[in-house]
């Protein structure tokens, strides 16, 4: 497998997809698929907020306002799944905000490849990407897999805070 930065997210996004394909497929129980989405978006959100994010705002300052809005959405992300990690699945409101946060997630994922991830390959080289990738994967293994955990919410509070 290719340590490229690009490809090992683009990886991620296609196993978040195909769990959002399975709660839309799947019938009134719902909670096992959603709590896979949550530690999967968990961790995904984790390195590219820890990793990614970061390095390409150092290595690439003109794609800045891209990830800041990267950030908010990772934001808005990490809150669902916080909220819904708490929720009781037969809960009135447990698959319309499973929904919304399906939703965010689809939209944030086309941004990224369709527009970001474009723009940060033509700007970064092979080698950088794989350099990155090499710390995404490293950082993975120790990432959070539930919203409670430490550090999960991290970059998203400091989103709040400021």
């Amino acid at each position: 497998m290719s340590h490229d930065a690009i490809v090992l997210l683009k990886e991620d996004h296609k196993t978040v997809r195909k769990l959002f394909r399975q709660f839309h497929a799947s019938g009134s129980d719902k909670g096992d698929v959603v709590s896979r989405i949550i530690e999967e978006l968990t961790v995904h959100t984790y390195i590219e907020n820890e990793v990614m994010y970061p390095r390409v705002r150092e290595l690439v300052p003109d794609l800045e306002q891209d990830i800041l809005q990267s950030f908010e959405e990772h934001h808005v992300a990490d809150v669902l799944c916080s909220e819904l990690s708490a929720m009781d699945p037969g809960d009135e409101r447990f698959v319309a905000k499973a929904t919304v946060l399906i939703e965010n997630v689809d939209h944030h994922i086309d941004e990224e490849e369709g527009e970001w991830f474009p723009k940060v390959r033509e700007a970064l080289g092979r080698k950088e990407l794989q350099e990155i990738g090499e710390q995404l994967l490293q950082t993975k293994e120790k990432a959070p897999r539930k919203p409670s955990e430490p550090g999960a919410l991290r970059k998203a509070v400091d989103a709040v805070i400021g």
